[in-house]
């Protein structure tokens, strides 16, 4: 049955009724029955139109029309424009791609998330979660930052060759002072060890004994004599510091130790044996013999045990810095040497004891002439930042004087 059609409302300024299209119905596809479209938009008048214009522009598009109930999927499917089944905003007609949605823009699912997230703001678990998580991001924004400026301000921790810059010449080690020779004729390395014929019972230095008979640094007695009267350093304590250094361009030719920094350890450790109202014998023996505080742990100092039952230190609970140089028993009974020639490794005698600690600080084929192995080296022998600047301090000013 067919419908009749309302008349359409005229639009403004058009005189008379406007007409409307006659109905039409759509061809039936095979084996369905046909539908019927529906009626377009018009006014309340019944009245039929007069004449079969086409309506103007100001009439309503009439709806989409539904599909046969028993048409074929596959002729509506046909039927249907490509550009619509893909770009429309609804499914395409023929129900092929009614399963299909169109995906939200980014826009939209921004305001989306933004909505849901300060509606879940409002709950009382999001006003706590949403407290944690600022207190969270708070505390990263200032480890993050602390990490940054930290650094910046109070710089890396020091190396030992930064150190060697810090307050030292440009070299990053000590002056180097008079070469330990006949005369004092420049820095050590400069030139040849001995600037003349070494004297008869000095013998050429090859090792940790040197010379048929006697004390070998004996041969060193007019350097060490203009030495001391620069620097202040006793005449023995002089010869041993330079007698070392002999030695150990020798026997350490890569380690190039200069005896200015063994004379400043000397006078940082016990005033070139001097310490507890000591005084050193013209062979170099310290007497009384220099002990220091037992090592337990009190008042800043280390806490070792005894190592060597008291036969060093003449402690047998704790072990004791011992000598002009202040080895721990343990130390010396591994690095000991026997440096004026009598068949004994005293740590109570200068020349064994700088002999000693030249060979500690050669250690581990450190060149002594590079900043970092010559701060490595002091600090292996002390591991105390001021300690090792005193230790610097005193060797660069023993370089300078005796140099000049």
């Amino acid at each position: 049955m067919i419908l009749p059609l309302r008349r359409a409302v005229p639009p403004d300024g058009v005189a008379g009724p406007v007409p409307v299209p006659r109905p039409a119905t759509e061809p039936t596809p095979a084996g369905g029955a046909a539908t019927a479209p529906e009626p377009a938009a018009t006014t309340s008048d019944p009245t039929p139109p007069a004449s079969a214009e086409k309506p103007t522009k100001a009439t309503t598009a009439p709806e989409p029309k539904e599909p046969a109930a028993d048409a074929d999927p596959k002729d509506a499917t046909a039927s249907a424009d490509p550009k619509e089944a893909t770009a429309g905003a609804g499914p395409a007609e023929g129900g092929s791609t009614a399963g299909r949605r169109r995906m939200p823009s980014p826009r939209r699912l921004t305001v989306g998330a933004a909505r849901a997230t300060r509606a879940w703001s409002r709950r009382p678990s999001g006003r706590t979660t949403l407290g944690g998580l600022f207190l969270l991001a708070l505390v990263a924004a200032t480890v993050a930052a602390g990490a940054l400026l930290v650094p910046a301000v109070v710089g890396k921790p020091r190396s030992s060759a930064g150190d060697a810059t810090a307050t030292g010449p440009a070299g990053g080690v000590p002056a180097e002072g008079a070469m330990p020779g006949a005369t004092p004729t420049g820095v050590p390395g400069a030139t040849d060890l001995w600037t003349g014929t070494p004297p008869p019972d000095a013998g050429q230095p090859t090792g940790p004994v040197v010379g048929p008979i006697g004390r070998p640094a004996d041969a060193l007695a007019e350097w060490a004599a203009q030495v001391s009267s620069r620097t202040d350093i006793p005449v023995v304590a002089a010869q041993a510091y330079g007698y070392a250094e002999l030695v150990l361009r020798e026997t350490h030719r890569s380690c190039q130790l200069s005896w200015t920094t063994l004379a400043a350890i000397g006078y940082v450790e016990s005033r070139h044996g001097s310490a507890n109202g000591a005084t050193l014998r013209p062979d170099g023996i310290a007497t009384p013999e220099i002990r220091g505080d037992p090592l337990d742990g009190q008042g800043g100092r280390s806490r070792i045990l005894d190592t060597d039952r008291g036969q060093l230190d003449g402690d047998t609970v704790y072990d004791r810095a011992i000598g002009p140089m202040q080895f721990i028993p343990s130390t010396w009974q591994e690095i000991g040497a026997d440096a004026d020639n009598d068949g004994a490794k005293n740590p109570h005698s200068i020349n064994d004891a700088a002999l000693a600690a030249g060979q500690y600080l050669c250690k581990n084929g450190r060149n002594l002439t590079i900043p970092g192995d010559w701060w490595g080296a002091i600090l292996s022998y002390n591991d105390v930042r001021r300690y090792a600047q005193a230790v610097f301090d005193k060797a660069d000013e023993y370089g300078r004087l005796s140099g000049t």
